[in-house]
């Protein structure tokens, strides 16, 4: 058993601070803990460097800052020349990484998308109008600019083309060089209250909790995820986050799938629980 952190920039012998207490609380149940560099891992110029101080052999989980999926598909191969097993294989990955690879399999479950493979406007105009005309959030592959809802998020009308790609270029203005595959349209649905995170390993909902956007607004007892579990398991991941959001007719809604190795974890669920529901108290 082994968790991988991020070094500390600083002390790169030393897990980075964000993800030191997980390795401490792992270390306290008999799981080992290595580091790796992170910069070194995102640009991908010297990974037998970025891996050099993971010794121990076996399988392991990462707990870290998001990569790109070719990123972590490379990361995963270097440890695998030093007798490391990733439990998330590179294409298990992307799946859960990128919405292209989960989607199809939770449509029902998540509001409709369209998507391109490239940013042309032309591309963007077929997706636009595959999605039909109303309102949309627009996105990435793996992420949105949520916090420019405005100028680079929010499309109050697919119908209005002009109107759409000026959203559309200042998300891609924002996201530049960190644009993750093509632009994704999202048919906007009103939601009420926070999103709830829960925790997936192996297909079995282990934790649920906030989410780290509002980490003080803790789902209630109410909440149930079986209604999802079926689909989520049918997936195949090893390692999934899914946020959830009730929608203001009373039905609650997938509003995002993540590879748990890359989703954060919110200020109220304590290092020790998050550890104990992936490795099971080891």
């Amino acid at each position: 058993m082994l968790l991988i952190v991020p070094a500390d920039p600083l002390r790169p012998r030393r897990p980075d601070a964000h993800f030191a207490p997980e390795a401490r609380a792992a270390q306290d149940v008999g799981v080992a803990v290595a580091v790796v560099d992170h910069d070194e891992l995102a640009r991908g110029d010297d990974l037998p460097r970025a891996v050099a101080r993971v010794a121990v052999e076996g399988v392991a989980v990462y707990r870290g800052w998001m990569l790109r999926s070719e990123r972590y598909a490379a990361f995963a191969e270097s440890l695998a020349r030093r007798g490391v097993t990733l439990r998330t294989s590179g294409e298990q990955y992307r799946r859960a990484h990128e919405l292209p690879g989960w989607y199809p399999a939770l449509a029902e479950l998540t509001p409709g998308s369209s998507w391109t493979t490239g940013t042309w406007r032309a591309d963007f105009d077929r997706a636009r109008r595959a999605l039909g005309g109303g309102a949309a959030v627009l996105r990435d592959f793996a992420k949105s600019m949520k916090h420019h809802w405005h100028e680079a998020a929010f499309i109050p009308d697919l119908d209005d083309g002009e109107a759409a790609w000026r959203v559309a270029s200042r998300f891609l203005d924002l996201r530049g060089d960190d644009l993750v595959g093509g632009l994704v349209l999202r048919r906007f649905e009103r939601f009420t209250g926070a999103e709830v995170r829960t925790w997936w390993v192996d297909g079995v909902c282990v934790l649920v909790g906030a989410h780290p956007d509002s980490p003080h607004d803790a789902p209630s007892e109410e909440f149930d995820p079986r209604p999802v579990c079926g689909s989520v398991a049918a997936l195949g991941l090893p390692f999934v986050t899914v946020d959830l959001a009730l929608r203001a007719d009373g039905v609650w809604r997938i509003v995002e799938l993540g590879d748990g190795q890359v989703s954060d974890r919110p200020s109220t669920i304590e290092p020790a629980v998050l550890v104990d529901a992936l490795f099971g108290g080891a």
